[in-house]
């Protein structure tokens, strides 16, 4: 079965290696058209209807997320975005657990993101984590949500809502306010880099801490935080003068 695809990119060069890519290493795609500007992918989307977007982030004038905003809410394709580094692309994506390829792309990553995007249009799978990477682009970072993928479906929680989370073998459990608790399918690495920029902190190999939610630091049995649910959390030495240098910034 045949998929249809279209490449939004402002460099030549990139719109036609990324096509050659795709032709050469994914056959079940068909590159049914490219743009260069955000208004020219937005009026070739909507007329050619493809079922896999691929978005350069930063297009001038404009951006990857400016042909989102204006397909959105019609639109139903899946998106994989693509971008050289960009510290603060990569957080709202990553926080909202869509797909993105760095440039130069990995010929692997391509291809594992291309088969995810066909999984999730033979499985009639609306990729909702846009609606929810296009609220946080016009949240403060203090009102950002992450996506998590449970056992049931997606969950868009407050990051502020989070306490800490806990190592579980390959698994991460998220321990929220009001007594919440909740298991993803993602490592707590993972976790750790995606949570840094929030004020996150990986204190011991199984636990990272919101440090805004601990109640208080104490020096007995090797040094522990106690969080805000009163939960006791022991301090790996490595980490110690490091977490205490964070607190003693922390905002009182």
């Amino acid at each position: 079965m045949k998929y249809t695809a279209f490449i939004a990119d402002d460099e030549v060069r990139s719109r036609e290696l990324l096509q050659n890519l795709l032709e050469e290493l994914c056959p079940e795609l068909t590159v049914t058209g490219t743009a260069a500007t955000v208004d020219e992918a937005v009026k070739s989307i909507h007329q050619l209807q493809p079922q896999i977007l691929f978005l350069d982030i930063e297009m001038h004038p404009g951006t990857g997320f400016d042909i989102l905003q204006k397909l959105s809410p019609s639109a139903s394709a899946q998106v994989i975005f693509t971008t050289a580094y960009d510290q603060y692309a990569i957080r709202a994506l990553r926080i909202s657990a869509v797909d993105y390829l760095l440039k130069p792309i990995d010929v692997q990553e391509l291809q594992s993101a291309v088969q995810k995007a066909i999984r999730q249009i033979n499985n009639k799978q609306p990729q909702q984590q846009l609606q929810h990477l296009l609220q946080n682009l016009v949240k403060q970072q203090q009102d950002y949500t992450i996506s998590l993928s449970t056992s049931e479906g997606l969950e868009f929680i407050p990051i502020a809502s989070v306490l800490h989370l806990e190592a579980n073998g390959a698994y991460t459990v998220f321990y929220l306010k009001e007594n919440r608790k909740i298991m993803v399918s993602k490592n707590l690495k993972e976790y750790e880099s995606i949570l840094a920029d929030h004020g996150f902190f990986r204190v011991h190999n199984s636990h990272l801490i919101n440090l805004k939610e601990v109640k208080r630091y104490l020096k007995t049995d090797g040094g522990y935080v106690v969080m805000n649910d009163d939960t006791s959390i022991s301090i790996s030495p490595r980490k110690k003068e490091e977490l205490l240098q964070l607190l003693s910034g922390r905002a009182l």
